[in-house]
This record gives structure tokens, C-alpha cells and sequence, in this order.
């Protein structure tokens, strides 16, 4: 992300933008620190960074080589659990992915937005708008689906799983079969909540083979200064989104598409789905449609689905059963160690060795521990 000149050209001009002497500024999912270190450069009073990952540690090395230790304040944690001393006057963040539904991207962006921010205060980014088109893209989609029609055997179980997967591909502007249509903007100051739904039709400007659905963003960061992974815009970490098709689809120009495009905040991660009907000419039954979703994306096995369903009793499994006694150990008076011995002890034949018993009771406490 360092390395991507268009985004650290267009943050750092929007930090210039922002940022005042005095100001305080909260960096949100921080990473190696360089927009909290710019922020310093400019005359920020104080800088909060927030950094769940241990990435963290090279923004509190990069603050003292820089000479910004004493006024950039670190938090090695999500942000909803932060609380600062006093509100920012600028939160900035880049924690979407390929597009702004990305894990917790969006109800993070939210709560600081409430708790976090000052009266008045300025977000970056600002806003998004979100575009799609329908596209051309037949090497794209033979390495989706070429794998799984070889070699003999039908694999065709394989290829539905992939084609209910969207993924960060490259679309040229030539590839489009139709003129790009906004489907969704997020101004970041209102918005309520992480899910989003959008219809989009439209007439094909050209006849082709459709083999999915492009959406990618405009940003504006602040103000004029904006930042795009649009199709033809320079090369960006983001690259685009594609949602591919069950099968590709031969259409001539004039033909509509009508597409629903959702995305459900569940778990702390998306469900997408694209529901597309294909009309030739001005019919009004579709000559084919498809219903696509990202749960179909995963295999899973009966006993799984199982699990999911609302009248299932659960009952604790064996490694269930090792996590709730290095729990039921963590009282802040046992150490590591002392953990690990006992555990070898109560699961005899799931350890062998304390040195295995040790690796687990690090992880949990890695987690799970003050």
C-alpha cells in the first residue's frame, strides 16, 4: 500500500488539506504509521493510532526515529474498544479493501464517527461512490472456471463454488459491454449502517459475451482531492471487483440486464449477492438469470449446516473442551507455563509433549488475555 504512488499522492495531499497546527488526528488502522508520522510533520498537537495487528510495533519504531514519540499515542486494538482522552478534529482511514464493504471497514467507520470524532470534525475519506458495469472478460473467467473442466471428470460442483466467489481482478476500459452506472454512494458523515442493496438495469452498448459484473469506487478523500480503482485510471493496490456469472452469456447491443446487488454485514464479514436476468431486445421474460451469492461460495458439509440451524442442541468438542480449561486457568495468578503442564495432565492423549501444550496455551492467550 506504501508502495501505491496514486493512493499516497491523494492521502497525503487530503492530509495537507486537513490537518492544522494543533489539530488533533486519530489514524485509523495506523499500520506502519506513515500517515500519523505526516500528520505530525504538519503540525498535529496530538495523534491517536489505533492498529489491532503487530504491525504496530514498526509505527512506534518509525515514531522515535522520526522524532514523533511523545506525540503520537498508540492503541494495539480494534478501534471500537478505544477510548481517547479527548476527540479528533481529522479521523483518517483506508481500511476498505477492493470495495468499502470490507470486514469491519464500515461499523468501524461509524463508531468513531459517533464517539471519536469532534463536533465539526473532518473524515477521510469523505465519500464514496460505487459504480458497475457488465464486462467482457473471457481470460479473467477461464481462470475461474478452465481448471475445473479438465483432466476427464466432471468438476462441475467445483465451478458453481467458484462462481459465487467475487474476487480483485483487472478490467480494461475496452472490456465493458455497457455504460458504467453508480449503484450505491456512502457518504461517510451519515451513514447508518453496513449492508446495501442497489437494482441497476441496463441496455448493452455493444454486442458480446457477458461473463460478469465490475464494480469498482470512486473516493473523495476531501474537498477536490480524489482517488479512483476505476477501470483505465492508473494501476492501484485496489485493482477491481468481479462477480462473475454462472455461465457466460452471448447478448447484442440493445439488450437489458437488470442486476440486484446486496451486500449483509454477517460475522464480521459480507455475504454478497448478485441476482441478474438477461432480456433480449424489449422482451419482458428474461431468456436467462442467474441467482449468485458468496454463501454458495463455500462448501459446505451436511454436519456443518447442521451446526446452523436454530433447533441445534451444541455440545462442547474435544478441542472446545481445551479451550475451556486454559480459560477456566487464566485468573492472573497461573503462568503460561504452569497452564501448559496441567493441560498436558487433564488431556494426556491430545498431548504428547508439553512443548505442544505450551503452543496452544500461547495462542489462547494471545487472544483471549489482558
Amino acid at each position: 500500500m506504501l508502495a501505491d504512488a496514486p493512493r499516497m499522492q491523494a492521502y497525503t495531499a487530503a492530509l495537507r488539506r486537513a490537518v492544522r497546527p494543533g489539530s488533533v488526528v486519530l489514524d485509523l488502522g495506523c499500520g506502519p504509521g506513515v500517515f500519523a508520522l505526516l500528520a505530525c510533520d504538519l503540525g498535529a498537537r496530538r495523534v491517536y493510532a489505533v492498529e489491532p495487528d503487530n504491525v504496530i510495533e514498526l509505527a512506534r519504531e518509525a515514531a522515535k526515529a522520526n522524532g514523533f514519540a511523545d506525540r503520537i499515542e498508540f492503541f494495539q486494538k480494534m478501534s471500537t474498544e478505544v477510548e481517547l482522552p479527548e476527540r479528533a478534529d481529522v479521523i483518517v482511514s483506508d481500511l476498505r479493501g477492493v470495495l468499502p464493504w470490507y470486514q469491519q471497514h464500515i461499523p468501524s467507520i461509524v463508531d468513531a464517527r459517533d464517539r471519536l470524532l469532534a463536533p465539526n470534525g473532518i473524515l477521510v475519506p469523505r465519500s464514496d461512490i460505487l459504480w458497475a458495469a457488465i464486462v467482457e472478460a473471457p481470460q479473467r473467467y477461464l481462470e475461474l472456471t478452465d481448471p475445473w473442466q479438465a483432466h476427464g471428470f466432471d468438476l462441475s460442483a467445483a465451478t458453481r463454488v467458484v462462481t459465487n466467489t467475487w474476487r480483485k481482478t483487472r478490467i480494461e476500459p475496452h472490456e465493458l459491454l455497457v455504460q458504467p452506472s453508480c449503484w450505491a454512494k456512502l457518504d461517510y458523515a451519515n451513514i447508518p449502517g453496513p449492508n446495501v442493496r442497489a437494482e441497476i438495469s441496463w441496455r448493452a452498448a455493444r454486442a458480446g459475451t457477458a461473463h460478469g459484473i465490475a464494480v469498482w469506487f470512486d473516493s473523495m478523500l476531501i474537498d477536490d482531492i480524489q482517488l479512483s480503482n476505476a477501470p483505465g485510471a492508473p494501476e492501484s493496490i485496489y485493482g477491481q471487483g468481479l462477480f462473475p456469472f454462472s455461465e457466460a452469456v452471448a447478448i447484442n447491443k440493445g439488450d437489458r440486464i437488470n442486476v440486484a446487488l446486496s451486500a449483509a454485514f454477517v460475522n464480521n464479514d459480507y455475504v454478497w449477492r448478485w441476482e441478474t436476468d438477461f432480456f433480449e431486445g424489449q422482451t419482458v421474460v428474461p431468456k436467462t438469470s442467474f441467482r449468485q451469492s458468496t454463501f454458495f461460495g463455500v462448501p459446505l458439509s451436511p454436519s456443518q449446516l447442521r451446526k446452523r440451524a436454530h433447533t441445534f442442541a451444541p455440545a462442547v468438542n474435544d478441542d472446545g473442551s481445551v479451550v475451556q480449561f486454559v480459560l477456566s486457568h487464566m485468573n492472573g495468578k497461573n503462568s503460561v507455563e504452569s497452564i501448559a503442564s496441567n493441560l498436558v495432565k487433564e488431556f494426556p492423549f491430545r498431548f504428547r509433549h508439553v512443548d505442544e501444550a505450551f503452543d496452544v496455551v500461547t495462542q489462547i492467550s494471545e487472544k483471549y488475555s489482558v
